[in-house]
């Protein structure tokens, strides 16, 4: 045993001891942006990293700047450069460069054999070394995975993921979606974009001027030059070629000082320096067309530039990070997550089209935009390469949603119909429970009478909710959450809020001295206009003898008066119970008035028993004071079955089933 336990501890040491090799391979300048600074973290880490460097792609190309050069300054060894590139810049092309590499990177990594390749983003070269490294038994971290552009980098991209073993994305939307593409939650790292460590560490540099004015000239000023950048979207070809001439004769119409960079390798690249060069670009005293800035100094260039215009994930990404305003012309980067600061032309169809966004944007500046990363996911990453367990299969493994068992039907009918979620609506008169499908059909409603205070209104809600989910089994409906009470979508996404209570649109306060509401405060919405409010008002009018009037049934003294008697009546033509409810109208529509203010509607629909007594004054309302902008919005009332409950179940539905790609 003692020997044992001594063998034991031998292993466990030399473990201990054994540096993880890490191979990072680049293709271009742009993924060498976002590697380099998780590069410098590893070579800074020599007692538990050991760094192997593969350049290939468009670094080893004289038309493309011979970028590897840069890698070479930053004094990082490159172990092998790889020719990969089939020039010709069109589709048979990339095609073939990516079979060239496939050939030529077997060798390679047989002879470096590292414990883990880091391989960036969506460019054809790194889809060939995600697939020779997965074929190779090599362990991969992807770089900037879950992401959504819109061209064919998307597939390129999920095909790596789908590859990868580990995955380090920078948003918070990136990680679910490679959750909801089945990849095992615990090997996804948010990590933020490596590039932001670096951009945002040194964006305040005190030379800034004098790079500007190395690049385009003594007398330009900051704020004062555009930096243009535009690649061709492979999947069409023609029309970004179109796009990217409108945008040289909308820049040549501006007249303002003007850096462009050579556009990447990918298919088209070479028409579009054609168009540029038939423009006369680079003779042009306005321009300035070079194929590479160093990445520090591009970070100042586009940091203090009035504006950038193009279609490189640097607008969408990077330049959010300044303030920059942006102008994103084409479909290359549809679905990424920006900032304030991007304006979108998505049909670059004229020229005046992309000139008058150039006239919106130029000059402004926007609140700076961390969407990408807060400046710390190299440290991130480190800990990630250190946490890798070598020892661990190497077979990845997907987390595939739950199924039902082989005997249960898979037909779409029944999953639709048996997907559900429970509604919950707090009405004044009534709590309401109901089993929703995801159809939208009510399965079971459950209704009691409102308790008057709130911990018998928690307990009774509790109550009702369990009953629902007990009925639920038997009814062969899997509840999927629990929908309750009003709600803000944005973006798809609920807002809820620092402690999950947003959207308390109830008790936005319309008067300051109004009626006391449930809240505890007074003059809140609620307070006048709901259920409870008017059944308060119809007792009141009850007691003073001034409710019934010719036409409704008689009411005793005894009674229980609702806000139906109070409707009723105003239909009779009782003035006093008239005057109720327009108050309540006026007052709904005074809090709808702030609504559209914050977030700007196109339409306005009221449901539920008192939405057709309500529309014509809140209607007016808007009329008399919403701002301009605002007063022509419609007001229209749902003709849903039950569209409080349907409301709060489409919360929950929309949320746990949806895909977004």
């Amino acid at each position: 045993m003692q020997r044992t336990r001594e063998k034991t501890d031998k292993m466990e040491e030399s473990k201990a001891m054994r540096k993880l090799r890490v191979c990072v391979a680049t293709c271009n300048r742009a993924d060498y942006s976002k590697l380099a600074p998780i590069m410098f973290g590893i070579k800074a880490n020599p007692d538990e990293f050991e760094l192997e460097v593969v350049v290939l792609g468009s670094h080893l190309i004289d038309d493309y700047g011979n970028t590897f050069r840069m890698i070479e300054q930053d004094d990082f060894d490159i172990g092998s450069k790889l020719h990969t590139i089939v020039r010709g810049e069109d589709e048979a092309a990339m095609v073939e460069s990516v079979g060239l590499a496939l050939v030529k990177l077997p060798d390679v990594l047989h002879r470096l054999r590292p414990d883990v390749l880091i391989v960036h983003g969506d460019r054809f070269d790194a889809l060939a070394l995600a697939t020779a490294a997965a074929l190779m038994n090599i362990r991969i971290l992807h770089l900037e995975g879950g992401e959504v552009s819109g061209t064919i980098d998307d597939s390129i991209r999920h095909a790596i993921s789908k590859l990868a073993h580990y995955h380090a994305c920078c948003t918070r939307t990136a990680e679910q979606h490679l959750i909801a593409m089945c990849e095992d939650h615990t090997r996804i790292l948010l990590a933020g974009c490596p590039s932001y460590d670096k951009l945002l560490a040194a964006h305040h540099r005190d030379d800034y001027m004098d790079i500007i004015r190395n690049w385009l000239g003594d007398n330009v000023k900051e704020h004062d030059y555009i930096v243009a950048l535009q690649h061709p979207v492979t999947t069409d070809i023609k029309n970004s070629i179109k796009i990217y001439e409108l945008m040289l004769d909308a820049l040549i119409s501006f007249n303002k000082r003007t850096l462009v960079l050579f556009p990447n390798i990918d298919a088209g690249s070479k028409e579009m320096v054609r168009v540029m060069r038939k423009k006369g670009v680079e003779q042009h005293p306005n321009f300035r067309a070079v194929k590479h800035v160093p990445f520090e100094q591009f970070i100042q260039l586009v940091c203090h530039a009035g504006a950038m215009i193009g279609n490189s994930s640097c607008g969408v990404r990077e330049a959010g990070a300044f303030g920059t305003p942006v102008i994103n012309l084409g479909s290359r980067q549809t679905g990424r997550e920006t900032g304030e600061n991007v304006l979108h032309v998505r049909d670059a169809d004229t020229q005046n089209k992309i000139y008058h966004a150039l006239e919106l944007q130029f000059g402004k500046r926007y609140p700076c935009s961390k969407i990408y990363g807060d400046g710390n996911a190299v440290p991130r990453i480190m800990k990630f390469l250190q946490a890798i367990d070598l020892d661990e299969p190497l077979q990845k493994t997907f987390c595939f949603p739950p199924i039902r068992e082989w005997d249960i039907s898979q037909d779409i009918d029944h999953i639709l119909e048996t997907q559900s979620a429970l509604a919950i609506d707090l009405g004044g008169t009534n709590l309401r429970v109901a089993i929703v499908s995801m159809r939208g059909k009510i399965v079971k409603k459950y209704s009691q009478a409102n308790p008057k205070t709130y911990e018998a209104r928690i307990e009774l809600i509790l109550k009702m909710c369990a009953e629902a989910v007990f009925d639920a089994v038997h009814l062969n409906c899997r509840i999927l959450g629990v929908g309750i009470g009003g709600g803000i979508i944005q973006h798809n996404e609920l807002i809820h809020g620092s402690t999950f209570c947003a959207a308390e649109l109830g008790h936005i306060m319309v008067s300051l001295d109004g009626p006391e509401c449930m809240c505890g405060s007074r003059g809140c919405i609620e307070a006048y206009a709901s259920g409870m409010a008017l059944q308060k008002e119809a007792k009141r009018l009850h007691d003073e003898e001034l409710l019934e009037v010719e036409g409704m049934v008689d009411l005793k003294k005894a009674e229980f008066v609702s806000a139906i008697h109070l409707i009723n009546a105003a239909r009779l033509g009782n003035s006093k119970a008239g005057a109720v409810l327009r108050t309540g109208g006026m007052a709904l529509g005074v809090g709808i008035v702030n609504i559209l203010h914050v977030v700007n509607p196109s339409l306005v629909i009221l449901s539920g028993v008192l939405a057709t007594h309500y529309q014509a004054p809140v209607q007016q309302v808007i009329g008399q004071r919403a701002l301009t902008s605002a007063q022509r919005i419609q007001v229209l009332t749902s003709d849903l079955e039950e569209p409080a409950l349907l409301g709060a179940a489409s919360m929950v539905l929309d949320y746990t089933t949806r895909r977004i790609y």
